[in-house]
């Protein structure tokens, strides 16, 4: 189903961590619909077909504010709120666990695995990090205050309480949060670091990887060589700005992509960056902050490793 809808608990307890969906019905251009049903099958019939939303309809599966069942024969009335649940495709488990780094009342710092979304989106739905800690968690209003690539491992924050979410989205809005990856790649000893790569990063809806492109830069990234072991490097990565998928196209720039990525820089086939044993070898590792709700500062590293660079 699509359209314009807006997530929102409502009436509807959490399904599997993901919230109910919210529709409210539209002012009709001239008297459109004259029930319920006609408008939902407009709506969403070429999506599912006309005898899916009837079933939903039938089944009690879209129901008003005051979570009583509302039937295709109601008489449409513009404003009223409706709220379902989606149908979900079957999605693979991510069979990595998803560790927890902090916890109080106002946050929670996970240590996201690599293949795991941070939030809803597209084919990944109840195999994200917020549905999966929604769960294990039981704490159903958890939110992220910002998002980590799927292919990446480490650190995401999450807030507790709905009304102090913007006060933390609003740090890393304005870059006042100190974000600390660490990438294995090629060493390259003609490559002269530290340095700072800045560039202008464009990415394309429906385009899997990213491009720099000529005119003024919109992403800055400072670059440390921590150590080598013969042809591999150890990457320091500090990131100034959050462009989709800028470390990995900085480090490819640089002549040096990040191990096992499936996008920069050949864009391998759909379903290649899935392999458990090949995660991308990137990890937030550390982030710092002053914590807007209690003014304490804040310093949180993760306890993951990239596997192409085992201790010793």
């Amino acid at each position: 189903m699509r359209g314009r809808r807006k997530a929102s608990v409502g009436p509807l307890p959490q399904r599997d961590g993901i919230d109910a969906v919210r529709v409210r019905l539209p002012e009709g251009p001239g008297g459109a619909w004259s029930t319920v049903g006609e408008y939902l099958v407009a709506r969403f019939g070429g999506a599912i077909g006309a005898e899916r939303v009837a079933a939903m309809l039938d089944a009690g599966r879209f129901v008003g504010a005051d979570g009583v069942p509302v039937r295709g024969g109601e008489p449409y009335a513009a404003g009223l709120s409706l709220w379902f649940h989606r149908d979900f495709a079957p999605e693979e488990p991510v069979p990595f666990p998803i560790g927890i780094v902090y916890r109080d009342a106002h946050l929670v710092v996970a240590d996201k695995p690599h293949f795991l979304a941070t939030t809803p989106r597209g084919r990944h739905i109840t195999q994200t990090a917020v549905a999966r800690l929604r769960r294990e968690l039981g704490v159903p209003a958890l939110q992220p205050a910002h998002r980590l690539d799927r292919l990446t491992a480490g650190l995401v924050l999450f807030v507790v309480r709905p009304e102090e979410r913007g006060a933390y989205q609003t740090l890393f809005r304005d870059r006042l949060v100190r974000k600390e990856y660490e990438a294995v790649a090629p060493y390259d000893p003609e490559l002269a670091l530290p340095r700072t790569v800045r560039s202008r990063i464009v990415k394309e809806r429906g385009v899997l990887a990213a491009r720099e492109e000529p005119g003024e830069a919109n992403s800055e990234s400072h670059v440390e060589l921590v150590e080598h072991r013969g042809a591999l490097g150890r990457y320091r990565l500090l990131p100034a700005t959050g462009r989709t998928h800028q470390l990995r196209v900085h480090m490819n720039a640089l002549g040096v992509p990040i191990v096992h990525d499936p996008l920069y820089p050949v864009v391998e086939p759909e379903g290649a960056g899935e392999d458990w044993d090949r995660p991308l070898q990137l990890l937030a590792r550390r982030l710092e902050f002053t914590d807007p709700v209690s003014g304490e500062p804040r310093r949180f590293v993760s306890g993951l490793r990239l596997s192409a660079w085992p201790e010793g």
